[in-house]
């Protein structure tokens, strides 16, 4: 195995690690909060973590992606650019936090003015974090993100808790991502001090532009589309509602991010490393779409038919209104797996612009998914329902670009990666039928159990029948031929 290899399989390892040992700290922290914080409350936070998110897009602008893609960066562009992240970090936190009077009124919330204003804080620490944090991955620092990782989530999650169990209510949320984003920053600044200084460090920043500013609109619209939902039910529906919808939403995302979060974070930093043989890199990643489709496809099934099961032994059974809504939202599991993957190749490739393209394309439709589904029908099943439609329609076009604009080959290949898939996915919808119809009424617990153990001995059973999926050869799809 070349070094190239041996680094993703190293980075891969060492992210796996961190984000499964992750999954169970958050589904614990969240099944407790779950159980001590009313939806409405979930409903609040969403607002404001929605709303977050969009100022920190304008203080990241895309610069993280563009120091691990550009490799001639000295040691004074480091940091100008760091100090330039801490003057627009300062900026965006105090223009949020004066926001939240009108974040307040708008949604007609006092509550919202404190959650605001305490999450200001939130915003200045991951700014600042933006470059220590790009040049961990771009130095593939794996093994120390993963362990930063695990940490911070673990100690943030377990003082939310014991916050919520002393009745802090709607400021427990508040904790983890507080505490997260300080104690993230403390641990990536001890690993690659920068120095601060007195500029806005516009002339190191022009040699990142070309790369980010199209990073910066592809998160801006991104943003919108994956999140124009949450704000048009907390204003036109109800905060109660919105958290359902968040929950079911948070649910969906919980596997999906755990599990391209192990691969995607190591691509950009090792693919980038191609960006002067396309051919190379298009046959690499079809490794990758394959490998993800044997995983996507049949966790949508089975997320599908064990949706209640999940729901209510996670949350409660409070939480039982959005059984629907997360069963729904589980058809894109296994298409938006695949399609987190595409970001970090049209970052390899230098093609953010098509990248900006292509989101702008996705936006377009989530945004008409999102309006018909909430003005048209007012109804989360509805909703969910076409932003289902709208993820596989992007899932289409997103790769039609990445193919004949960027790589300029044909499709014929990256079809034939989901025909084995998608007989898998078959066979087990097959099982989970034959479940339901032989052993109803069972248990929620027993039944999650029964539905684990054939779903994973009938995926075991096909792949060493067929043959189909061997994860070394996959691990080993950058060796250079």
């Amino acid at each position: 195995m070349n070094n190239v290899a041996k680094q993703l399989f190293s980075g891969v390892s060492y992210t796996a690690v961190s984000q499964y040992l992750g999954i169970f700290i958050s589904l614990a922290i969240s099944g407790i909060l779950a159980r001590l914080i009313s939806p409405k409350e979930f409903g609040i936070v969403a607002v404001a973590t929605v709303l977050i998110t969009f100022f920190g897009i304008f203080s990241e602008l895309g610069i993280a992606p563009a120091i691990i893609q550009t490799k001639n960066l000295l040691k004074e562009d480091l940091d100008k650019i760091f100090s330039f992240t801490i003057w627009v970090g300062l900026a965006i936190s105090i223009i949020f936090f004066c926001s939240s009077w009108l974040i307040a009124g708008y949604y007609n919330n006092t509550k919202l003015i404190s959650v605001c204003q305490l999450l200001s804080v939130n915003l200045l620490f991951a700014a600042v974090n933006i470059v220590p944090n790009g040049l961990m991955f771009k130095n593939k620092e794996f093994r120390f993100i993963a362990i930063r990782s695990i940490i911070v989530q673990l100690v943030g999650g377990t003082v939310a808790v014991f916050a919520a169990f002393m009745g802090a209510g709607i400021y427990a949320l508040l904790i983890n991502p507080i505490f997260s984003s300080i104690f993230i920053f403390l641990f990536s600044y001890h690993r690659f001090p920068l120095k601060p200084l007195f500029t806005l460090g516009l002339d190191s920043m022009k040699k990142i532009s070309s790369f980010s500013l199209y990073q910066f609109f592809f998160n801006v619209i991104n943003y919108f589309s994956r999140n124009l939902d949450k704000l048009l039910i907390g204003k036109f529906m109800n905060l109660a509602l919105l958290g359902y919808y968040d929950k079911s939403y948070r649910l969906m995302m919980l596997p999906l991010q755990n599990i391209t979060a192990v691969l995607t974070p190591v691509m950009h930093p090792i693919l980038s490393d191609f960006q002067n043989n396309l051919s190379q890199l298009e046959r690499s990643y079809l490794k990758i779409i394959r490998l993800l489709a044997f995983i996507g496809f049949p966790l949508s099934a089975f997320l599908w038919f064990s949706a209640e099961e999940i729901m209510l032994l996670v949350f409660g059974n409070q939480w039982e209104p959005s059984v629907p809504t997360f069963q729904i939202l589980t058809l894109s599991v296994g298409i938006q797996i695949i399609l987190s993957s595409s970001g970090p190749v049209f970052q390899a490739a230098n093609a953010t612009k098509v990248l900006f393209i292509s989101g702008l394309l996705s936006a377009i439709l989530n945004v008409a998914a999102i309006l018909i589904g909430i003005f048209a029908f007012n109804s989360l099943n509805i909703l969910a329902m076409c932003i289902c439609i709208s993820f596989l329609i992007n899932f289409v076009q997103c790769y039609t670009l990445m193919y004949h604009v960027v790589f300029k080959v044909s499709m014929t290949q990256f079809w034939k990666q989901f025909l084995s898939p998608i007989a898998l996915t078959a066979l087990l919808i097959g099982c989970s039928l034959a479940i339901n119809h032989l052993i109803p009424h069972l248990h929620l617990l027993v039944s999650l159990i029964i539905k684990a153990i054939i779903y994973t001995s009938a995926f075991v059973l096909y792949i060493h029948l067929t043959k189909e999926l061997n994860i070394v050869s996959s691990i080993k799809l950058l060796k250079k031929k």
